[in-house]
């Protein structure tokens, strides 16, 4: 390029036309030269990353896939496109800065270094897309692998500083790894957190542990809500009350914790509850009251045939009509016939799953009755209004049972004592 070696020719001598030293005007010609690359580069940088970007945009709306969605989002691209322009910049400063050694060694680190910058968040983007291409599956929502991303993303971090200690220190960076065992226990100490979080994350998923909209308790932390993201280090738990917990990830491998899933896979949510029935209401029923109580239609095939299995046992045994030997209903067992039968027609009871009406053992507090049947229904809202009807038709038909629940004395009954 016999113009080019021309136009230097020119003006180096017109630089010493001005009363330069040639060292000088070597110098000044190398500054310009490299000004005007500066501009050039510039010049050049947007407008290639502007016309592609825009092209590149225009192929991610129309395409019908996410992902050059994600990766445009990211700015992956973006990083990797000005990776190729400051390397041909490069290509073309070394070929026009050859005696202003201080200018030389001063751009080129300064390039260097900032193509590792360049291409360390790159690499971090590509990994943070591959994460949220991964969140927009199905299979996406149930398992997190952002720990596994945070773990890439922080050896990325720490191999692009590795390679800027080299670009500095003109170190083969092979020689700067074998130095990294002697500051082990050093990163070890600083990276605690991140360690413990990788090794959690990895029982986490591997065990599947936990997922991304699971209901979890955890009561050391106080956190009882459903899991909104699952990271390297923490995890995170929206609370019933909106409020967010954040976990330590190891803390949920280390501690115990409560998973609600199996219930939500369920198809069934437990409902567990019992009324305290005062002891001194118990007694035999007598021949009105079961009449009375035929009229209850849950009860009259019941009582019915409970009536007859009793009359033939008593008559068998030669016992009718003897209170103290012969075998009688009682109000307690008629009325807990009753609660299964009023649960078994309620359609939002599971029937196939574990179905009880049982007594506890008694206490100072009477006889606990138990019922520990499944709702159909998990939603909590729903949940409890299922459980609530149950209990308000309970509460409110028990005295036709000639029965009472067992509640502490208030202050108005000891008034009405005293009166």
């Amino acid at each position: 390029m016999d113009w080019l070696s021309v136009l230097k020719n020119n003006i180096i001598h017109w630089i010493e036309g001005m009363g330069f030293p040639l060292e000088k005007a070597y110098f000044a010609q190398e500054s310009l030269y490299f000004l005007g690359s500066f501009i050039v580069f510039f010049i050049f940088d947007k407008l290639i990353i502007y016309y592609v970007m825009a092209y590149v945009k225009k192929i991610a709306r129309k395409s019908k896939t996410r992902i050059d969605d994600v990766l445009f989002e990211n700015r992956v691209v973006f990083y990797f496109l000005r990776i190729l322009t400051v390397y041909l910049w490069i290509l073309v400063l070394d070929g026009i800065i050859i005696h202003f050694h201080l200018l030389y060694q001063l751009v080129f680190l300064t390039l260097k270094l900032y193509m590792d910058y360049l291409m360390v968040r790159g690499f971090v983007a590509l990994f943070k897309s591959a994460n949220d291409i991964y969140e927009l599956e199905q299979k996406g929502r149930e398992r997190s692998i952002k720990s596994y991303i945070q773990v890439f993303q922080l050896l990325t971090i720490l191999i692009g500083v590795l390679v800027a200690i080299s670009i500095v220190t003109s170190k083969d960076i092979s020689y700067l790894l074998t130095g990294i065992g002697a500051f082990a226990a050093v990163l070890m100490l600083i990276f605690k957190d991140s360690i413990l979080g990788f090794v959690g994350g990895i029982q986490i998923n591997a065990n599947d542990m936990v997922r991304i909209g699971d209901w979890i308790s955890v009561p050391e932390a106080n956190a009882d809500g459903t899991v909104t993201d699952i990271s390297l280090t923490t995890v995170k738990v929206q609370n019933w009350d909106k409020t967010i917990s954040t976990i330590p990830t190891y803390s949920l491998v280390s501690n115990s914790f409560r998973n609600w899933r199996g219930m939500e896979d369920s198809g069934g949510r437990r409902i567990k509850r019992y009324l305290n029935i005062d002891l001194q209401s118990i007694r035999f029923c007598s021949d009105a009251m079961l009449t009375q109580l035929k009229e209850i239609r849950l009860l009259h095939d019941y009582l019915q045939h409970k009536e007859d299995e009793l009359r033939a046992y008593n008559s068998k045994m030669g016992i009718e009509g003897d209170v103290k030997n012969g075998r009688h209903q009682t109000n307690i067992g008629v009325f807990r016939a009753y609660v299964e039968a009023y649960l078994k027609a309620n359609s939002k009871i599971h029937s196939e799953m574990t179905f009880l009406v049982r007594q506890l053992q008694s206490t100072e507090k009477g006889l606990p009755l138990e019922i520990y049947v499944f709702s159909k229904i998990q939603d909590w809202a729903q949940y409890e209004a299922i459980q609530a009807d149950i209990f308000d038709h309970l509460l409110a038909i028990i005295p036709e049972f000639k029965l009472k629940v067992f509640q502490n004395p208030s202050g108005a009954d000891f008034r009405s004592i005293i009166k």
